[in-house]
């Protein structure tokens, strides 16, 4: 079929590559626009523009699809379909439905559970036992559309973010092959989300990371695993941020106030239990097991983390 693809991080790659692979005609690319990054803040195209020119696919990078311009040209493609994963733009209505297939979203959640920015992150920090993809046709709303396929994957107690990323991401490369075959041959019909079981994943912020140790230590071990690797989460030693990369519960009730080390471990004390970091890296340093910090950086029982 003749295609286009729409997305911008390393998420949406093994997708592009996969409708390349399965000989689709990928008539054109939009990825976000490239951005200031690195020490000399040069301009650096994002992943999937990237991997579009190593492939020799046209890209475009427009920063909207308000204007008239750019949904003419859009259409003018004469699309069979549109793969979109992860591409940061809101489509208008005239793009969704200039395709004749329409547009098929990678959904890195068991929709209609955690519809929005974050999905990966949502699961891990509320605990879910699974996830998976779901392809969906894409309407007006967000994350609204009726789905095409879904696959589930399991959430092991130690999987982080970013790990569950590498593992959602070629399965909706594969998932969103079969869903092109399968809707082009008749074999597959798209099915209206149910209205139960709705949640919302917003955005994640740079400060989302911040540990309040007034919550419960399961619940902040969650958090330590679903801001691994982005933005990461931490705690205050002194006027130096501390980041945690790795944690464990310590269960136990304990009569210190919260934030506060309880012993030679680095075990802190929180609203319920206690949490005790296992890997952690401070400013400026590599990360490191917390026994290598404290042989050379004592943080002593009593002390109070911010």
């Amino acid at each position: 079929m003749r295609v286009a693809f729409m997305g911008s991080p390393d998420f949406a790659v093994p997708a592009l590559d996969a409708l390349v692979e399965a000989g689709h005609e990928v008539a054109r690319v939009y990825a976000q626009p490239p951005r200031p990054a690195g020490r000399g803040h040069r301009e650096t195209p994002c992943p999937v523009h990237a991997r579009a020119e190593a492939l020799g696919l046209p890209v475009r990078t427009p920063r909207t699809f308000k204007d008239a311009e750019a949904q003419q040209a859009f259409a003018g493609l004469d699309l069979d379909a549109a793969v979109v994963a992860a591409y940061g733009l809101l489509l208008p209505e005239p793009v969704l439905t200039a395709p004749r297939l329409g547009c098929l979203n990678i959904h890195a959640s068991l929709l209609p559970r955690w519809r929005g920015a974050a999905p990966i992150q949502a699961a891990i920090l509320h605990g879910d036992s699974e996830t998976g993809i779901s392809i969906m046709q894409m309407d007006a709303g967000l994350d609204t559309g009726p789905v095409v396929l879904t696959e589930r994957l399991p959430i092991a107690p130690d999987t982080t973010a970013g790990a569950l990323h590498d593992a959602l991401a070629p399965v909706g490369a594969r998932l969103v092959v079969e869903a092109l075959e399968g809707l082009a041959a008749g074999r597959l019909a798209p099915a209206p989300q149910p209205s139960e079981g709705v949640t919302h994943a917003p955005r994640i912020g740079r400060d989302a990371g911040r540990l309040d140790w007034t919550e419960p230590a399961d619940a902040l071990e969650r958090r330590v695993r679903a801001m691994n690797p982005w933005p990461g989460a931490y705690c205050l030693h002194g006027d130096e941020r501390l980041r945690l990369h790795a944690a464990e519960v310590v269960p136990g009730s304990h009569d210190a106030a919260p934030g506060t080390v309880l012993d030679h471990r680095l075990t802190v004390a929180c609203g319920r239990d206690a949490l005790r970091p296992t890997r952690v890296q401070r400013s400026g340093k590599a990360p490191m097991d917390t026994d290598a910090l404290l042989r050379g950086h004592a943080v002593p029982a009593g002390t109070v983390l911010g």
